[in-house]
């Protein structure tokens, strides 16, 4: 007996309608369509952000600059983009900016609550465009955050959003909670109308973020922002905004979370980005006792996972310095003799917010002997806020 073959379909309109019902389907909450075409304004946005220095340690930023430019540059083929947001809202249960007043706990970015989305939206992409591809000829790429693609301007472009104040993109559907991913093809399909900017003369996100990292509305330096201090940034956090990271130690939500668009966002439909009860802010005391291989069984899957156990303890410490928790003491104490000098340095400080008293006395034991010079530059440095 023959098996029915699906006959191709060579509509675009039909094409597209094909792909936004599998979509939908796997479960992704919004689909938009942008033609493969430069962005002038978005590039020239991405060459002030460089020049200015704003991308700070970032430098693959800049080495892509020419390929973020112009999606050609990644596949000259390339006619259209299909650009899709699945959602990962928390829902009611758990309120970002309340959790930042529980400073013996850690508080960590809401996208980190789970599995890591590059694997869950990138496995799910693979699956509609190879049967996009089966049914109508063409030829696809997927892309999750993994190459030189501008998503939120092509979002923008797309419909799905716009770029706020704050640079992330905002929905009028899906307020600020999701996640994008990109389809490229080379099969013209009909583009969806551009979004337009709905922020008005709201500025919630610039007026709550507590290290000032937006010198102007749409313009963010990275070097001020707390999730890249705390999941970009390799090194010692600078002195000048350990007290204004508070209790985040993955991340910061404060700028998406204020956002008057949220009033409509909903609580994530992929159960593998639900947001889990043990990753809404867990216990500092717990975080502070864990070692390499325990750090990695319990990130395990999670974004968290790919800064490593030294970062992650770095700002953990940063956390039980500002949290005023006597209780932590001896956690701190435990770490100043860590192998690592990032966290032997994170924990130093840390001492001396707790303990002043302490930190002396430990300083004087623990300084003759230290040999890294980040390392001993905080011993000599700790409590002085402008020491960087």
């Amino acid at each position: 007996m023959s098996m029915a073959v699906s006959p191709r379909l060579t509509d675009p309109e039909k094409a597209r309608a094909f792909i936004a019902r599998d979509l939908d389907a796997l479960g992704f909450d919004a689909v938009g369509i942008a033609p493969a075409d430069r962005i002038d304004r978005a590039s020239t946005g991405l060459d002030r952000f460089l020049e200015a220095g704003w991308h700070g340690s970032m430098g693959w930023m800049a080495e892509t600059r020419d390929r973020r430019a112009d999606p050609k540059t990644l596949w000259p083929d390339a006619r259209s983009i299909i650009m899709t947001a699945m959602n990962y809202g928390t829902g009611s249960g758990y309120d970002p900016l309340a959790a930042l007043a529980r400073r013996d706990r850690a508080t960590i970015s809401c996208y980190a609550h789970n599995r890591d989305y590059h694997d869950i939206i990138k496995g799910k992409l693979k699956q509609a465009a190879g049967r996009f591809a089966a049914r109508t000829g063409a030829d696809v790429k997927v892309f999750v955050d993994t190459a030189p693609v501008m998503e939120k301007p092509f979002a923008e472009r797309a419909g799905l959003g716009w770029q706020g104040k704050h640079t992330n993109l905002v929905s009028r559907e899906l307020g600020s909670w999701f996640f994008l991913g990109a389809i490229f093809t080379d099969m013209a399909l009909p583009a969806d109308e551009a979004e337009t900017d709905h922020c008005g003369s709201c500025r919630a996100c610039l007026d709550v973020c507590p290290t000032d990292a937006f010198p102007a509305p749409y313009r963010l330096d990275a070097r001020r922002c707390i999730s890249y201090l705390t999941i970009e940034h390799k090194g010692p956090v600078p002195h000048a905004f350990r007290q204004a990271i508070g209790n985040r130690v993955y991340g910061c939500d404060d700028c998406l979370a204020v956002c008057p668009w949220n009033k409509f966002a909903k609580a994530a439909r992929e159960a593998k980005l639900k947001s889990r009860d043990d990753m809404q802010s867990p216990p500092l005391k717990d975080m502070l006792r864990l070692d390499d291989a325990a750090f990695r069984k319990r990130f395990v899957g999670s974004p968290v996972k790919r800064i490593g156990r030294a970062r992650f303890l770095r700002n953990c410490l940063i956390a039980a310095g500002n949290s005023g928790q006597q209780m932590l003491i001896p956690h701190v104490v435990a770490l100043l003799d860590d192998d690592d000098p990032l966290v032997r340095g994170a924990a130093i400080w840390a001492l001396a917010q707790l303990a002043p008293e302490r930190f002396v006395d430990e300083k004087m034991a623990r300084l003759p002997a230290e040999r890294d010079p980040d390392v001993v530059l905080e011993w000599n440095n700790a409590g002085d806020e402008d020491g960087d």
